[in-house]
């Protein structure tokens, strides 16, 4: 099943399928580490739920809920 990285529940982890968005959009999640086969971990949600701190390729980065939405995981 295909579902969004803002849906992944703290600890779980993924394997990135797709990135959706404009060009622009895939380009700047690409340059950050977000391709395709990549396995992903939330590690920590703030308290009002927005950003999440996710994990990848050996290091953490933050992005608003609405940025998570457009990397699709399996």
């Amino acid at each position: 099943m295909i579902k969004s990285l803002s849906d992944l529940p703290i600890g779980e982890t993924a394997t990135i399928d797709s990135i959706k968005g404009n060009t622009i959009v895939k380009r700047r999640f690409m340059d950050m580490g977000f391709v395709k086969g990549t396995t992903v971990k939330v590690e920590k949600v703030a308290p009002l739920g927005d950003p999440i701190q996710i994990s990848l390729k050996g290091y953490d980065i933050c992005l608003r809920k609405s940025d998570a939405q457009n990397v699709l995981i399996h």
